[in-house]
């Protein structure tokens, strides 16, 4: 008598544990990968939507998927150069849980011939660029913003961008590590140093800016 109600207690949990797994009002959880049909690599973020609606979601980096849908929703699969996919979520799913391997097909596009002419003929391309005239104002004043003091004189005043004080606090923190527990170098006895000072001196690049 006690093997039969430990039976049929076992019956009752087995019949509520499947019952809970059915799905509910046809929503389940529809995943998968999305692959290329030459390669059977995966398609990193390829558009999974369902058809009619904004709901769906985009596959990873590995092409991998996963949402919340309903049986007979239409699922659209479409990614750039590759033609788009349809496929139906079954009704006679017995689980909350559906997942596939769907695979996309290369899409190629044919585009029309496109023949820009810039003058009627070559000869009058050429004559027209011969004839060229250039402001010698505008020349001047663009030599003259070259030059090397006048890009000097504006760069002195410029800030450091982000590439600069990243390469400036590295420096500083490699500088800490190699002179860990010891004292830095003192440049006030450094020749190379004052060589260097000398010259900057004698350049005047001490003096005042007007």
């Amino acid at each position: 008598m006690k093997n039969k109600s430990t039976f049929f207690i076992i019956i009752l949990i087995f019949s509520i544990l499947k019952a809970n797994s059915q799905v509910k009002d046809g929503v389940v959880q529809f995943s998968g990968v999305v692959v290329s049909a030459d390669s059977l690599k995966p398609i990193p973020y390829a558009n999974i939507m369902v058809k009619g609606t904004s709901h769906g979601t985009v596959s990873d980096f590995y092409g991998f998927f996963s949402f919340v849908a309903k049986m007979k929703d239409v699922i659209v699969f479409s990614s750039i150069g590759h033609k788009k996919a349809y496929y139906t979520i079954p009704d006679t799913l017995t689980d909350n849980k559906y997942s596939l391997i769907q695979v996309l097909s290369n899409d190629t596009f044919l585009l029309k011939e496109a023949v820009i002419h810039p003058w009627p003929s070559r000869e009058q391309f050429k004559e027209a660029f011969l004839n060229l005239r250039i402001p010698e104002d505008d020349m001047a004043r663009a030599q003259r913003n070259l030059e090397r003091a006048e890009l000097k004189e504006r760069l002195e005043p410029m800030p450091m961008d982000g590439r600069m004080n990243q390469a400036y606090a590295m420096k500083q923190e490699r500088s800490k590590l190699y002179y860990a527990g010891q004292l830095p170098p003192n440049n006030l006895l450094n020749p190379i140093a004052w060589a260097e000072f000398i010259r900057a001196w004698q350049n005047g690049d001490f003096k005042r800016k007007k």
